[in-house]
């Protein structure tokens, strides 16, 4: 098992799409790239902790690679918008992929390189790939957010279609639990 940590707005939107993920086991939502100790919630939305929302992503890389991960990331969020996602504004919401070792620093490299030749996304990306630190999990009313809430305004109206579309897009590696 492996795992990288990304960050790409808020964590309740990425968290359910790589849950779905054949080859993933777990994802944590948590804060990483900053430099408080142990930051709660409330500090993190202050956006003075330097932290970012993000997921850990424990995957077996013989059943997904992280370049089949890095797609999802890049596909999930616009790479392009600094310090934001749609209306989420802030450095906490920033674009950030925090590896583990030079071979994921490679790999995210290359990833970010062949996603701006497409024509995914238009604009520079603005992406952070830096080395991880530190990992903060979130609160345990984070972990499994959407699950736990679909009905809960901001589930219903910004999560669900995100999933929907995700789902649709790599049903092909959609567990089947979720198809």
């Amino acid at each position: 098992m492996e795992n990288i940590t990304i960050g790409g707005g808020c964590f309740w939107c990425l968290s359910p799409c790589f849950e779905m993920l054949k080859g993933v086991y777990k994802v944590t939502s948590g804060y990483s790239g900053g430099s408080t100790e142990n930051p709660s919630y409330e500090e993190v939305c202050t956006g003075e902790t330097g932290h970012a929302e993000v997921i850990q992503i424990e995957y077996n890389p013989e059943e997904i690679s992280l370049s089949e991960l890095l797609d999802a990331f890049w596909y999930l969020h616009d790479p392009t918008q600094l310090n934001r996602q749609g209306n989420d504004v802030g450095t906490q919401y920033r674009s950030i992929i925090l590896y583990n070792s030079q071979g994921q620093k490679i790999l995210a490299e290359e990833s970010m390189l062949k996603s701006q030749n497409t024509d995914l996304w238009k604009d520079k990306y603005v992406t952070e790939i830096k080395p991880l630190t530190k990992f903060y999990p979130a609160e345990l009313y984070h972990q499994d957010y959407f699950k736990q809430n679909p009905t809960q305004p901001y589930c219903s109206i910004v999560i669900s279609p995100k999933v929907k579309k995700f789902r649709d897009r790599f049903y092909y590696k959609i567990k089947s639990e979720f198809k």
